[in-house]
């Protein structure tokens, strides 16, 4: 009976310590609403402040009587959740109170999902097979295209993006004229020709042989070398969730400047903002290295500007009639001010007619023209962080306006700056 009762006991604090409830205090330091606002916790501050999340739990958090969108993210593929990543609301300066209490995983409440990742490979049937992992095919014997709409696709409600998976290694944009995702019909009978407008949008970029919206490149002395036609790039699906989707292209044999280097850029994506957020790792070298964010030129006829965005960030920006719709589009970098080192513009040279051929199918070269870039400092195996914004005037009339675009980005750059606290 004694031994009966020791496992009785036992049971009733396991079962209590995954029901009990918590209350997580967050408060907005800033005077301004903050919509939408994404919020991240590791598992070891939420276990110090809460205890230990037993085994097959994770915490889930409810805010006046309601679960507010979250989700328990395992980041490395060992079975256990490792960050907690939930969207809230605040008014100006304003302080509330969460509820938070443990779930079992396989109970854990399903949530609108308003971010998206996607690879999707060709298939004999003329079908696209969504993978978690792909290698992508080499240019060096031929050009092929086997994924669909050419990329990796990632969208939130608010923007789609893409990166093309082959050599080109281009970012591209999808402008949204309403709030649902798209990327998953890409390049279906749904969607068969994503280049016209339609009801959800269209793809509103020329990237031609510049660094399109948001693409790589090393700068050596006064040279670009893009982070495309490398021995190896592969697509690793991290994460995909309601409130955050996150993915690694990694790459190994890029050649910069007869170094041979390898890289991983972490891109991440948030609902409601027109940004995505990367996070670059370069490997293979001592010292500093100068890491290059571009975005094409090739329709801007508006200068393009530099300005500071808050205290901690410098963003540069684009905005002009320079969709493939012929109306207003804004792109714009934003990343800590202390770590830019140039900004410039590359000559608008067609190296492609002048025989530096990569792609011919697509008349593309790997020399880097036609772009507007910003240089940041990175150190070898330590991430080098940035983020993209792009706006899309059809969208809404004030992306019409760069005072407005610029405005926008120094919002968000103080909303960076002084993160919810806990």
């Amino acid at each position: 009976m004694r031994n009966l009762l020791v496992i009785i006991s036992v049971l009733l604090v396991g079962i209590t310590s995954c029901t009990k409830k918590n209350t997580l205090v967050l408060t907005n330091p800033l005077a301004v609403d903050r919509t939408d606002e994404t919020i991240i916790m590791n598992r070891a501050d939420v276990e110090a402040k809460f205890g230990t999340v037993p085994e097959g739990f994770a915490p889930i958090l409810n805010l006046n009587g309601q679960n507010i969108p979250s989700q328990a993210d395992d980041l490395n593929a060992d079975g256990k959740w490792d960050e907690l990543v939930f969207t809230v609301n605040f008014k100006a300066s304003e302080t509330i109170s969460l509820e938070v209490e443990n779930v079992a995983v396989t109970a854990y409440p399903e949530f609108e999902k308003r971010t998206n990742v996607r690879l999707g490979i060709h298939q004999a049937d003329d079908t696209y097979l969504e993978v978690d992992q792909y290698m992508a095919p080499s240019c060096k014997d031929s050009f092929k295209i086997i994924a669909q709409g050419e990329s990796v696709s990632w969208e939130n409600d608010k923007m789609g993006f893409r990166n093309y998976f082959d050599c080109r290694n281009v970012k591209d944009l999808f402008g949204k004229l309403q709030p649902g995702l798209v990327i998953d019909k890409i390049h279906t009978p749904e969607i068969p020709d994503y280049h016209k407008l339609s009801d959800w949008g269209m793809d509103v970029l020329h990237c031609g042989s510049s660094t399109g919206s948001g693409g790589l490149a090393m700068l050596e002395g006064d040279s670009l070398y893009r982070l495309g036609s490398t021995d190896t790039y592969e697509y690793q699906k991290v994460i995909e969730g309601p409130v955050r989707s996150v993915f690694d292209l990694k790459y190994t044999g890029w050649n910069v400047a007869g170094q041979n280097l390898s890289a991983v850029e972490r891109i991440s994506i948030y609902p409601g903002k027109y940004w995505f957020q990367s996070d670059v790792t370069v490997s293979g070298f001592s010292g500093e290295k100068q890491i290059v964010t571009g975005i094409v030129t090739s329709l801007l006829k508006n200068e393009p500007v530099d300005f500071s965005a808050n205290a901690d960030y410098r963003s540069i920006a684009t905005l002009d009639k320079q969709s493939l719709n012929n109306d207003e589009l804004g792109m714009g970098v934003l990343l800590k001010s202390n770590e830019v080192t140039k900004v410039a513009r590359t000559t608008d040279i067609d190296f492609f007619s002048l025989g530096y051929k990569t792609v011919d199918e697509k008349k593309f070269s790997n020399v880097i023209s036609q772009t507007y870039y910003v240089a940041q400092k990175i150190n070898a195996d330590a991430p080098a962080r940035h983020y993209f914004f792009a706006v899309w005037g059809l969208e809404n009339e004030k992306w019409k306006n760069m005072d407005d675009f610029k405005a926008y980005i120094s919002s968000e750059a103080e909303l960076l700056s002084h993160p919810i606290s806990w």
